[in-house]
């Protein structure tokens, strides 16, 4: 019996492992693949594609460790975002992640827990960006990806948990 759990909890270290590695290896390209190809990635919401995938096919632990660490990776190796907006993204990432969670005890329909918990970590995240732009806190525009942009990426985002797949 305990071989099976240790075996099991290698496998989901292994994948943890390899799903974390090649999160922060994207995020790492982001500016390259952007320069090729003439086209703002951001808009594509990279960390959050990437912490969707965590929640989809890693632990919930591991989800948690995705919102931190990426918005973080990506301030520690191109200084972008500010240091300031990169805890604002693990905020706002980290809030999403816990959201779905709690959401998905309560609620079967992933796309709807998905598509709420990333309106919602929206919400937050313009909240106390209004306000550190109020404060002087940060610089730039309250809204810097058009928001018809940012409902048509909830939907495709969300919709990855219509996608039939192994448990």
């Amino acid at each position: 019996m305990q071989g099976i759990i240790s075996n099991r909890l290698s496998k989901e270290i292994v994948k943890s492992s390899v799903f974390d590695v090649s999160a922060i290896a994207f995020i790492y390209l982001i500016p390259v693949i952007s320069h090729m190809l003439v086209f703002p990635i951001y808009y594509l919401e990279p960390m959050r594609l990437m912490l969707i995938l965590a929640i989809a096919h890693t632990s919930k632990k591991n989800a948690l460790v995705i919102s931190a660490t990426l918005p973080l990776f990506s301030f520690l190796i191109s200084a972008h975002p500010v240091f300031i907006k990169s805890l604002l993204i693990m905020g706002e990432l980290a809030f999403n992640a816990w959201l779905f969670f709690y959401l998905s005890e309560k609620f079967k329909n992933k796309f709807s827990t998905m598509l709420l918990s990333v309106a919602a970590s929206k919400m937050v995240y313009y909240v106390i960006k209004f306000g550190l732009l109020s404060f002087a806190l940060l610089e730039g525009s309250l809204v810097a990806t058009p928001i018809a942009i940012q409902v048509v990426m909830m939907l495709l985002l969300s919709a990855y948990f219509l996608i039939p797949r192994k448990s």
